[in-house]
């Protein structure tokens, strides 16, 4: 789901446009003192006689400047690095500020050069490199695509929240997936399930048994060794019954219902 942008504020706008016309003003002034120093130095070193030559000099520089820049740019809307676009601007943009300040001294003595001249002779360049590196990244920020992997990462950030569980044994576990090799193989490896015996399950051992059933009094038989078993508090299967006959010698007999079978 994408949500749309909230539409500027009108004094937001108003705010740009004031900040891109500076912008814009400081930019052309600074590179307009820049150049037209640097047309002055070249004037004053063997290109006086040709107007054209010593204009068309500074551009040598300044142009570098403003190619990287704009390369710079494409490469911001594209997000991927320009290692040349860098190497232009830093070429143009360092060259014009040493060059500025070189051209200061002229013909003069540098020890009779106030230091003042030189930051003037700095200021320039230095300001109409960083007004056109301001230019640019306005100029990104409007014709950039939205940052759809941003928009996306808020939005799950602010989605539904999953609660904690306090103790560990209350967290789900993840159950792994089996794939169709395993799926296949699954049923041949499995051992084969044997019947649950229904009933309630025996008490006591058969010493115990014993114990009990030569207290008796009385004949002994099936019946009346479950009977008092059962009083004591102990359940007994038929085949653990057949067994304590065994460890008895035979002398408890058969169910009379067994025994009135035979008569």
């Amino acid at each position: 789901m994408s949500t749309s942008s909230p539409a500027p504020h009108p004094v937001d706008r108003y705010t740009l446009f004031a900040a891109g016309a500076v912008i814009l003003a400081l930019t052309a002034a600074a590179f307009w003192l820049s150049y037209a120093h640097l047309a002055e130095v070249a004037a004053e070193h063997g290109l006086g006689n040709s107007p054209a030559r010593k204009w068309a000099w500074p551009a040598t520089l300044d142009a570098f400047v403003v190619a990287g820049e704009l390369l710079m740019l494409r490469a911001g809307l594209r997000r991927k690095p320009d290692g040349w676009a860098i190497a232009l601007t830093a070429t143009g943009s360092l060259g014009s500020i040493a060059l500025n300040v070189a051209g200061v001294t002229g013909t003069r003595d540098p020890a009779d050069v106030p230091h003042l001249d030189y930051v003037v002779a700095a200021v320039p360049p230095t300001a109409a490199l960083l007004a056109f590196g301001v230019l640019m990244r306005q100029i990104h920020q409007h014709l950039a695509p939205p940052n759809r992997e941003a928009d996306s990462g808020r939005l799950q950030a602010v989605g539904p929240v999953v609660t904690e569980h306090p103790r560990e044994g209350d967290r789900p576990r993840p159950h792994p997936v089996p794939t169709r090799s395993a799926a296949w193989a699954a049923p041949d490896d499995k051992p084969p399930v044997r019947p649950r015996k229904v009933g309630r399950p025996p008490s006591g051992d058969l010493d115990e048994f014993v114990r009990i059933v030569e207290q008796m009094a009385g004949k002994q038989n099936r019946d009346t060794i479950r009977a008092t078993l059962r009083a004591a508090g102990h359940t007994i299967s038929n085949e653990r019954l057949t067994e304590l006959q065994k460890l008895l010698g035979g002398t408890a007999l058969k169910e009379p219902s067994e025994t009135a079978k035979h008569h």
